[in-house]
């Protein structure tokens, strides 16, 4: 679909942004996780990680979408650049969480 290619090359373009042409340090512990683009290519919703404060860096990538998008604009050629939404990717702690009660669960069945 085309959509799904959007995506991911809008994840590939982006995250290559953040690390590689942003002089902005705290941008080096940003990892963009997933892009979800809408039906009519018209928003995209990227996903990101971060090893420091996270809503520090969101702020950081909200104040810098204009520069982003600007960037972005020259490397991808679509007929409408889809405007950006920054969401805080909460999936690893959550995941680390559940391993933790499933260790948890299986020391206390063990015992």
């Amino acid at each position: 679909m085309r959509k799904d290619r959007v995506a991911s090359l809008l994840e590939r373009e982006i995250s290559y942004i953040i690390t590689q042409d942003m002089n902005d340090p705290r941008c080096r512990f940003i990892t963009v996780t997933k892009v979800v683009v809408s039906s009519d290519l018209k928003e995209a919703t990227v996903y990101f990680s971060s090893l420091e404060n996270k809503s520090e860096s969101l702020a950081t990538l909200q104040k810098a979408k204009g520069y982003i998008k600007s960037i972005l604009a020259h490397r991808v050629r679509l007929k409408f650049l889809p405007d950006l939404h920054f969401v805080i990717d909460n999936s690893y702690e959550y995941g680390k969480k559940i391993d933790e009660l499933i260790e948890k669960i299986s020391n206390d069945h063990t015992e």
